[in-house]
Formats: structure tokens, C-alpha cells, sequence
């Protein structure tokens, strides 16, 4: 039966948590993860509360505002006497492009995984102090990552980009040294699985097959069933992560996303959008856009996010070699499983573009897609870059552009402030390809704002909600997150949260301690 918050006894909210399901993570037993406490935070509050999260676990919003549930979501009540302890899990893998060995959990704890209908999710508190795995690090997250990755995990949900929920964040004055000293919080995240492709590398690195095919097998029986009906089931895994992963990279490229560290460990095996650090909707669009000010080489830029997703599924694959080897021998005696495992990842580029072109296409209001749409995309782009026009708001102010007259492209074009010639040149070509569609106008409008969003997490936004918090005012938190759940209606009483980014916004940065 689903559990609700509101019928169990808050307290012993550990039975909540099932950590003995036959197939669940902690089954793979003590190789994987270490069992530790929580740290208690003195007077935790509630800075966020995600309704919408909540409900994906059975929980009802009003307990949000029971001090038990803040205390539990503090990581308050999970010390060593708890009934379920808590535990972190080992992973390792390549950051910023070189192998950096054993990783961790260092500041995250597993509570287990709750059922709800018919699906289960896995919780995560990030930020309750040190684990094994925190490499001298004091396990806490500050409050502002917190807010910032607490109300992207949800815009990004919103938008329809997979990716990890977030319940909640917990604050607490309890002082944190980053850059300048600040204050902690906890942030509560959902997901499916929290496994990486780190998760498969530190296997790899400590040669031990077994324990890859174990999880393996525990990723496969928990989230890729079909995998089980081939003859090969860790290619047939590798494939759909490959799969996955191109669309998860396609959907951020078209939304104008950078992730900011795309390491192997912050890879999910699931394709969903895991670990928000230094990341940044692109405002004015360019190619080479670094939204981590830590990346001093641009390894993660903008345009560099699809070949970097590539180079990191060889990594996974490197990592499942040694099984999928054994299992391709045994099906059809090869005794070189590199042919095939080359074969799957060629897949990612066509997959890749397939799905990016098909949602470029639906950007611009074309229902069916033609020889020369990759040009006009490409040429759009371009013109966008030399021009830093805004991303957003060229794709949503590009559904008011008529096919017979240019009563409409005045909006647009304003973004365009370099050389607005060569964008008005583009639109001829554009309406051309429109006539040739022959969609109606207001019918190509609607399909378009149904995809291309009036609002998105702009750093300054989030910056203003930040700073308010720091002042314990978390109004803005609990606005902009109802604005993020409507990312694609025009909303008249939050017009602001649509408009061009202010001067002062191009001077934020967002780092790896973000």
C-alpha cells in the first residue's frame, strides 16, 4: 500500500525507508557503500518545499510544516541509534578528463528507497557532514548551492528534461567555510538510482568483474528489464544508456543547458540529469559559453557537451569490458567484444543529432522535417552567436512571426543588436520554409510555446532568491519555484521573471564549490 507521511507516526519515519527490498542497492552488500550517521545541524528551518516531489512519495505538502519533518530531513534524527542508518556509496572516475581514483558519497547520505504505486524512489540527503568517501572535505553544502540545486532539479522537471527531484531544503546557521564563511543546508534529493558511471569505474579500476556484473545486474533488473531478453544484457545496457544519454545531451543543448561538470562521476547510468553544481541557462547565446568559472580550459563549454557525454560513455564502456566480453564470448564465441561495443557507441552521434534536430525543428514551429532544416537551424544559431542574442527569448519571441506580414518581428529582432541584416535575411528564408509547411500562424504559435519557455532559472534570478534567503526571507525561493512549475505559460503577474537578464547579471559566477 502507498505510504503517506500523514498516517505514519513522524518520528519513526525510518520505517518509511525500506532498505531490505531483495533488488534494492544495499543488496549488493558491503563493497558498495559504508554505513555512517548523519551530523546534526543546530535549529534547522525549512527554506523549500517541493509539493509536486512529495507527492511522488506519498507525502501530503502540509508536512512540511511539522518540526519533526524538518528535523528528520536535517539529518537530525539519523544518528547511530537509529533503527536504518544511513549510508554512502563508493564510486570513482575521470574529472575533467583525468582519472581522480576513488570518490564517494562525500557529503550525501542514502536514507533507502520508498514504494509508491508502482514506483520506487530512492532519497538522498546532501549536505550532513562527513562520510568515508569526503577526502578531507567537511561533508556540508552551503545554502547557496542548495537553493540553486534544489530549484533546478525542478525547473528542469518542469521542462521535461530528466533529471533528480528535490523534496526540500533544510537550513541551519551552523557556519560553513567555502570562499568567505557561510551557513549550511541540506538539501533532500529523488531519484530512480543515484548509480554512475563512476559507480562502474571504481569497480573497474580495483579489477574485480564480479562486483561490475553484480551491478550490473542490479541495473538491469531495477530499471532496463529489456535488457534481460537478449542474449547479451551488459551491451544491451550499454546501448540504452548510450541511447538515453544522447537524448538527455540533445535536451539540453536545445534548451540552451550547461551542466558545468560533466565528470564520469556525475554521469547518472538512468540519462538523468544528476549533480547541479556550476551550471547556467545560457542569457546571451555563444557557442564557447563556460557557465563554470572553475573550467579554466572551456572542456565543458556549450558546444562541447555532446562529445563530452561520448568520451565519457567510453569510459562506462572501458568499465563493462571485462563482462561484456565474457557474455559475448559465451553467445557467439568472439573473443573481441571491442567491435561491438564500437558499434553501440557509433550510435550516440546519429542519435544525438536525430534528436536534437527533431527538437530544433519543433522550436521553430515545423511539424514535419525537410532537407535544408539543419541548415536553417545552423544559420540561426550562428547569427544568434555573433549577435549574443538571448536564447530563450529568440526561440519564444520567434512564435509571433507571421508568414504574409512583419507585424510581428519587431520583438525578435530587437535581440539582435550586431547585425540585425543578417537576421532579417534568415527570416525570409524562415517564412519561406513556413509557407512551404503551410501551417496556420496561431496553430504553429501555440505548438511552439508549448516548447521554447517563457522562464527559465537565470542565474540573477536565483541570485536574488539567494540573497533574500541569506536574510531567513524565502519568499522568492517559494515564487520563483511556482513560476519554474509554468515554464511554458505566459504568465502576467511574473512578467519580470521573462524579461532580458539586468547588466549586472553578466558579472555572476558560479563555481565547483556552487
Amino acid at each position: 500500500m502507498p505510504t503517506s507521511l500523514d498516517t505514519v507516526d513522524i518520528s519513526n519515519l525510518a520505517d518509511t525507508f525500506k532498505q531490505s527490498l531483495p533488488d534494492s542497492f544495499l543488496s549488493l552488500g558491503p563493497d558498495f557503500y559504508t554505513k555512517v550517521p548523519a551530523t546534526p545541524v543546530p535549529n534547522p528551518y525549512l527554506v523549500g518545499f517541493s509539493a509536486d516531489a512529495a507527492a511522488l512519495l506519498g507525502f501530503e505538502a502540509r508536512i512540511a510544516h511539522d518540526p519533526a519533518f524538518v528535523a528528520w530531513f536535517a539529518g537530525n534524527t539519523l544518528s547511530e541509534t537509529s533503527k536504518k542508518m544511513p549510508f554512502a556509496t563508493v564510486y570513482a572516475g575521470h574529472q575533467f578528463g583525468i582519472w581522480a581514483g576513488q570518490l564517494g558519497d562525500g557529503r550525501a547520505l542514502n536514507l533507502g528507497e520508498i514504494e509508491h504505486g508502482q514506483s520506487h524512489y530512492e532519497v538522498q540527503l546532501k549536505g550532513t557532514g562527513p562520510t568515508p568517501y569526503s577526502r578531507m572535505g567537511d561533508g556540508r553544502a552551503v545554502l547557496r548551492s542548495s537553493i540553486r540545486e534544489f530549484l533546478c532539479s525542478e525547473a528542469m522537471h518542469y521542462l521535461g528534461v530528466p533529471t533528480t527531484r528535490a523534496l526540500c531544503v533544510i537550513g541551519s546557521d551552523l557556519a560553513v567555510r567555502r570562499e568567505c564563511v557561510e551557513t549550511a543546508a541540506i538539501t533532500t534529493r529523488i531519484a530512480p538510482s543515484f548509480v554512475r558511471f563512476g559507480h562502474f569505474e571504481h569497480f573497474y579500476a580495483r579489477n574485480r568483474p564480479d562486483l561490475i556484473a553484480l551491478l550490473a545486474k542490479h541495473i538491469i533488473t531495477r530499471h532496463y528489464p529489456e535488457c534481460d531478453n537478449t542474449d547479451t544484457p551488459y551491451l544491451a545496457l550499454l546501448k540504452a544508456v548510450t541511447r538515453r544519454t544522447a537524448d538527455l545531451i540533445a535536451h539540453w543543448q536545445a534548451i540552451g543547458f550547461c551542466h558545468g561538470v560533466m565528470n564520469t562521476d556525475n554521469m547518472s547510468i538512468l540519462g538523468l540529469t544528476i549533480d547541479y553544481g556550476p551550471y547556467g541557462f545560457i542569457d546571451g547565446f555563444n557557442f564557447d559559453h563556460i557557465c563554470n568559472h572553475s573550467d579554466t580550459t572551456g572542456r565543458y563549454a556549450y558546444q562541447k557537451q555532446p562529445e563530452i557525454a561520448y568520451w565519457n560513455l567510453f569510459c562506462l564502456a572501458q568499465a563493462l569490458l571485462p563482462i561484456i566480453s565474457i557474455e559475448i564470448q559465451s553467445a557467439s564465441g568472439k573473443q573481441d567484444a571491442l567491435e561491438e561495443i564500437r558499434a553501440v557507441l557509433g550510435e550516440f552521434k546519429p542519435r544525438f543529432m536525430q534528436s536534437l534536430q527533431a527538437r530544433m525543428c519543433a522550436k521553430l514551429g515545423l511539424a514535419r522535417q525537410h532537407d535544408g532544416d539543419a541548415g536553417l537551424i545552423d544559420q540561426l544559431l550562428k547569427i544568434m552567436h555573433e549577435n549574443r542574442a538571448d536564447f530563450t527569448l529568440t526561440f519564444r519571441r520567434l512564435a509571433q512571426i507571421c508568414q504574409h506580414d512583419t507585424r510581428g518581428d519587431a520583438s525578435v529582432s530587437s535581440l539582435f543588436t550586431t547585425d540585425c541584416a543578417a537576421f532579417h535575411a534568415w527570416l525570409q528564408t524562415y517564412r519561406a520554409r513556413l509557407a512551404y509547411e503551410g501551417r496556420d500562424d496561431s496553430q504553429r504559435a501555440s505548438a511552439m510555446n508549448c516548447v521554447n519557455p517563457q522562464y527559465i532559472l537565470r542565474n540573477h534570478l536565483v541570485e536574488q532568491a539567494i540573497e533574500l534567503a541569506q536574510e531567513k526571507d524565502f519568499s522568492e525561493v517559494e515564487r520563483l519555484l511556482n513560476v519554474l512549475r509554468r515554464p511554458f505559460n505566459a504568465l502576467p503577474e511574473y512578467e519580470a521573471y521573462a524579461q532580458l537578464p539586468p547588466a549586472w547579471a553578466s558579472s555572476l559566477q558560479v563555481s565547483c564549490s556552487s
